[in-house]
């Protein structure tokens, strides 16, 4: 009976060393890698939205409503 107890822990200990859970070695290393990829994707995101929605210089010039009371040289009533 006691080499089934021993071949059951050695059999554990081999699942564990495998588990992601267990082997915190492992499981830091891909976190790790995980938030390194994540912030690439995040970069490459917010430069791929800040080229297609960026200002177009040639496009169609929209005139912008300034209030009087807040120009340089204010303007009262």
């Amino acid at each position: 009976m006691d080499y089934r107890q021993e071949e059951y822990q050695q059999e554990l200990q081999k699942v564990q060393d495998r588990d992601f859970t267990h082997n915190w070695v492992s499981s830091s290393a891909f976190i790790f890698y995980l938030s390194i990829a994540t912030l690439i994707a995040f970069a490459f995101g917010t430069c791929y939205q800040l080229y297609t929605k960026r200002f177009e210089k040639n496009g169609p010039q929209q005139e912008v409503v300034v209030q009087p009371s807040t120009k340089f040289t204010p303007e009262y009533k």
